[in-house]
């Protein structure tokens, strides 16, 4: 019963949230008010708000009101957005940073992502891509030998990848695949992300890929827990991701 409570609890500020009826710099109320309002202990409060700090919704300091940070950050499927494609479509800055663009020979889920032979020689890339100016995401990709050259020429602060190769090289990816999971940090994240090793991220892996099939890019992108919500719509009918012009 007390697991149910403070999920309807949490749901409720969460919809307060992102209705606008709690905007950003606002404070909660205090934990008594939300138990007489609600009938329920503390405990079950507490545990509602550690919910909606966990999401990265509202400020989690010990000791003070909770202030409401920001309102969800929902990333669509539905189209094949880049990461500067979304940020500046919901109204944020993206910016990102090259930290490393190494040649080596392909491991055998990179070959096999980028329909290569195995060995053949990638380009192997470390980019830090920030929301706001605060780092966001880490992303690692590995860029079929093809395009390879043409990555490695881009500026060190290139915001879009994909927007260089589309407008220097000609090359627009039409299709996508996404894996979706989480992981705990390792020391190289946490340090890139500024947080504690073994914190939650949100990974995102995907391949895209030309109109005619051949891939581009093998990318694992993981991102601060609560900096982003991954959408999907479903229907009876499956639609290939289409990207429209668009920037990574």
């Amino acid at each position: 019963m007390g697991t149910v409570r403070y999920l309807e609890i949490a749901d409720a500020l969460r919809t307060a949230v992102l209705s606008g009826e709690l905007p950003v710099g606002a404070r909660l109320p205090s934990e008594s008010d939300l138990a007489a309002r609600w009938s329920a202990s503390r405990g079950t409060v507490r545990q509602a708000v550690a919910t909606l700090a966990a999401e990265g919704l509202i400020g989690s300091r010990q000791g003070a009101r909770r202030i409401v940070l920001r309102q969800e950050r929902r990333h669509s499927f539905g189209e094949l957005n880049s990461f500067a494609q979304w940020a500046e479509g919901i109204g944020h800055t993206a910016d990102s940073r090259f930290l490393s663009r190494t040649r080596r020979p392909a491991t055998a889920e990179e070959a096999g992502r980028l329909a290569l032979a195995p060995g053949t020689e990638i380009l192997a890339v470390l980019r830090l891509r920030l929301l706001d100016g605060e780092p966001t995401m880490v992303e690692r990709t590995a860029y079929a030998d093809w395009v390879a050259a043409a990555v490695e020429a881009m500026p060190v602060d290139c915001r879009s990848v994909m927007n260089g190769l589309a407008e220097g090289s000609g090359v627009v990816a039409h299709y996508g695949e996404h894996l979706i999971d989480a992981l705990p940090a390792g020391s190289e994240d946490a340090r890139l992300l500024g947080v504690r090793r073994g914190s939650p991220l949100l990974r995102q892996r995907h391949v895209s890929a030309t109109g005619t099939g051949r891939p581009i890019e093998w990318s694992d992108d993981r991102y601060l827990a609560g900096s982003v919500t991954f959408s999907v719509s479903n229907s009876a009918v499956a639609t290939p991701l289409e990207r429209h012009a668009g920037d990574r």
